[in-house]
Order: structure tokens, then sequence, then C-alpha cells
């Protein structure tokens, strides 16, 4: 699941930033599977990390009136703005988080510290 993640949010942020569609093009017709190359945990970690920093980095240096941009792949009836493409970002790793709660909870671990409720 970490690789989809730093996987994706790459591929999300040069669609938004750059309306580069080269991991649509190989994740939608060859699935998952096309965009995971079977790092280990280790790397995986220092892989998010290095692509989060990237996209912040980049949403950084990007002028503030770009965000209204459109962004189009016809082949997917693909049309977004550009801050509306990056908002997706963030809710795709929500998704994610969500999923790791509920199976921690159904196998009884308790939730970590960082999410626990206070």
């Amino acid at each position: 699941m970490l690789e989809h993640l730093w996987v994706s949010e790459e591929g999300v942020r040069r669609a938004a930033l750059e309306g580069n569609f080269a991991y649509y093009q190989t994740r939608v017709p060859e699935g998952l599977r096309a965009t995971l190359n079977g790092r280990d945990l280790q790397r995986n970690l220092a892989e998010l990390a290095r692509v989060h920093r990237e996209t912040l980095a980049a949403i950084t240096a990007f002028p503030a009136e770009r965000f209204q941009e459109e962004r189009a792949y016809e082949p997917l009836g693909f049309r977004r703005q550009v801050h509306i493409i990056l908002f997706g970002i963030n809710e795709h790793e929500i998704h994610h988080r969500a999923q790791l709660m509920t199976y921690l909870r159904m196998l009884g671990t308790p939730v970590p510290e960082a999410i626990a409720r206070r």
C-alpha cells in the first residue's frame, strides 16, 4: 500500500502541475500492479517521504493564479482544475489511512498514538 501511495501521489502531482498523464496511461489500462515494483518497507517509506517533499516543493513553487487551469486527458474523459486534482492527493491518503485503522481495529490492535483520540 505504501508503494501505491507514493507512486500515485507522484503521478497525480505530474498530471496536475505538468499536464503529464503517464501514470494514468499505465495505471488505468494495466491496473495497480503496473505501477508497483516490489520494494521493501524501508525503501517504500523513504520513497513516500521523498515524493511528499517534492510535491510540497512543486506546489509551493507553482503560481497561485495557475491553480484554476484545467487539465484534460480525453482517452479517460478526465477534465479537472489543478487545485481539484491536488486535493485528490489528500483524499486518497485519508482513504488509505481509514482502511488501515479499520484493519487495526478488526485485529484488536491499539490505534497508533498519533491518531488516537485524546
